[in-house]
This record gives structure tokens, C-alpha cells and sequence, in this order.
């Protein structure tokens, strides 16, 4: 298959597509709706990005997709060409949020003074940590505390009794470990999740509600989509995430999550994160998702709505 670069075609960055689940891909949704709007593919990972003499480059390659659990992409040639040709570029790399991530937020963000436009905005990448970001909203989180300080975290496990603690640059549940108010490998998780002290973590207070799912509140543009997907905990599990084994339930947004993602909304509008998932334990917010938010088609197949279409419309509109 050979395309050409045109003033119609998208740009995905994102991991190589030949690894993605189909069945439950945010990214391949989002690719799907762009083709059923009359939109050529393009797709690279961050190592197809460089720049040269100031330009911002990628070597991506054209591609066309369908929505097939076995037979889900077809790639074309590899062009190289100038990041500023794609009118419209999609940022879902996943996470680690890691250095050579920042790198690409650079570029990416070179690419947008020259006029493309980028969701989500390359700076509120940078700058809305999805662990920190919910400091932002004080009043709709539970107690929450982000040290690399053992001793700190030690205390507050102390005050708060059961906790959980996570990285900040992570995603799909990984290296997150809950500690029971005996404090059993409170320390090891500590220096292992640390690095010694080395890098700043987050710890919050555990949320019992977790038993009836952590929820992701899907939003477009500052606005929530009407259903969430509750991500139920395996037997013997403390996360819900899909990727650790949760079962996904839809339920209706209640009138709770409802106020959470009005707090929230106009925040994620004025940095120009036009997509973003929200994560909802009981009452309270404990992520923002901007890098790669998921739970899309899961949403989607359940509520027969097309999520995927109107959030690629908000994020095409005018081009």
C-alpha cells in the first residue's frame, strides 16, 4: 500500500501498532472515526521523531485500518517528512512518561508553532502529571501526599492507616502496591517505588470503595460522556485496572461524578486537552489521564453511542 502525505491525512503517534488489543483499543477507535470522516492514516513512534536545523521531522508511515480482531492494519512506505505537513497529530504514545516523552513534547510542540495542531497540547503533557495533576483540585481527593522523603511517607502512613502508593510516570496499574495498616513492606515498597529517595512518589489514602470499581469518566473537550466504564478488582486484587486483570462494568455517571468532571472540565479546556480520562474511586478523583486515555471502546460497544466519531469531530473541528 503506498499513500501520500496530504492536507487530509493524521498523524498517530503512538506505540507500534502491530502490538495493540484491537478489541479494546482507545487509539485504533480514534483512527477508525478519522477514516470514517474522510481522513488519510499516518502512524510513528517517538523514535521516527527528529529535528533538523529546527524543523521538526518524522519518518512515519502511511496506513489504513479496519476494525478486525486479527487483520486490523495495513502499513504503507515509510516517508520522511517535515511534522508540520500533518495538519492535525494525535499524541498516544503510552506511558513511561519519561525523558526521551519530554523530548517529544518538544518536538511535537515545534511542529505546532508552525501549525499543526497537536492533541493533547504537547505543554499540558509536560505539565499535567497525571499522578500530580489532581493536586490541583484539593477539595475532590482523598488525603494524598507526594514525597520521595521515607520518613514523610512513613508518617502519613502512620496517620492515615491503609495507603496506597505509586510511581508518577507509570499507567495501567503497574508498580502501584497497597499496605495494609500493620505497615507490612512499607519500607521495601518505599525504597523500591523511591529509588532510595531518589525519585518523588505518591501515597494515598487506601478507598475501601475500590470494591465496587475504579471508574473512568471519559472527557471531550471539558465534557464528560455520559456513561463510565468500573473497573472491578480480580479476587485478591486492589486495582481495578483493566490491565491487571479488572472487569469492566458501564454504569450511568452519577450525580457525584458528574460534579467531579465540572471542576475538572474547564481546567483540561484551557491547557487544550481535548481528551482526557478522569479516574474516580467512591467520591473521589484520583487520576487525570491526558497521555493515552482508555475505556473508549469498552464504552462505547456497551452504550452503542459513537464516543470515538465525536471526539475525533472536537478534535478535527475547523480543519
Amino acid at each position: 500500500m503506498s499513500q501520500t502525505i496530504t492536507a487530509r491525512t493524521l498523524l498517530v503517534v503512538m506505540d507500534p501498532i502491530q502490538g495493540i488489543k484491537p478489541v479494546k483499543d482507545t487509539t485504533l477507535a480514534l483512527m477508525l472515526a478519522a477514516q470514517e470522516a474522510g481522513w488519510q492514516l499516518a502512524c510513528a513512534d517517538t523514535d521516527a521523531l527528529a529535528v533538523r536545523d529546527g524543523e521538526a521531522r518524522v519518518r512515519a508511515r502511511t496506513v489504513q485500518v479496519c476494525d478486525s480482531t486479527s487483520d486490523w492494519y495495513q502499513l504503507g512506505d515509510a516517508v520522511d517528512t517535515p511534522l508540520a505537513a500533518f495538519p492535525l497529530i494525535l499524541m498516544r504514545k503510552d506511558p513511561p512518561f519519561d525523558q526521551e516523552y519530554i523530548y517529544a513534547t518538544y518536538w511535537l510542540e515545534l511542529a505546532e508553532a508552525a501549525g499543526s495542531r497537536v492533541v493533547n497540547a504537547p505543554r499540558a503533557l509536560r505539565d499535567c502529571n497525571e499522578k500530580g495533576f489532581i493536586t490541583r483540585f484539593p477539595a475532590w481527593i482523598a488525603p494524598t501526599l507526594i514525597s520521595r522523603d521515607a520518613m514523610a511517607l512513613r508518617a502519613f502512613h502512620a496517620e492515615q492507616g491503609e495507603i496506597v502508593l505509586k510511581p508518577l510516570d507509570g499507567m495501567g496499574g503497574q508498580g502501584v502496591f497497597a499496605i495494609g495498616a500493620d505497615g507490612r513492606n512499607l519500607g521495601a515498597v518505599i525504597d523500591t517505588l523511591s529509588d532510595t529517595g531518589r525519585r518523588s512518589i505518591m501515597a494515598q489514602r487506601y478507598l475501601p470503595a475500590i470494591r465496587d470499581g475504579d471508574k473512568r469518566i471519559l472527557m471531550i473537550d471539558g465534557e464528560p460522556v455520559d456513561h463510565v466504564l468500573a473497573r472491578i478488582p480480580a479476587e485478591g486484587e486492589t486495582r481495578g485496572n483493566l490491565a491487571a486483570g479488572g472487569r469492566g462494568v458501564v454504569q450511568p455517571l452519577n450525580a457525584r461524578d458528574r460534579a467531579i468532571a465540572e471542576a475538572v472540565g474547564p481546567h483540561l479546556r484551557a491547557r487544550g486537552i481535548v481528551f482526557a480520562g478522569l479516574d474516580v474511586i467512591g467520591e473521589c478523583l484520583t487520576e487525570i489521564n491526558i497521555t493515552s486515555p482508555t475505556c473508549l471502546r469498552e464504552i462505547q460497544r456497551e452504550t452503542g453511542q459513537d464516543i470515538a466519531g465525536r471526539a475525533f469531530a472536537c478534535m478535527s473541528r475547523g480543519l
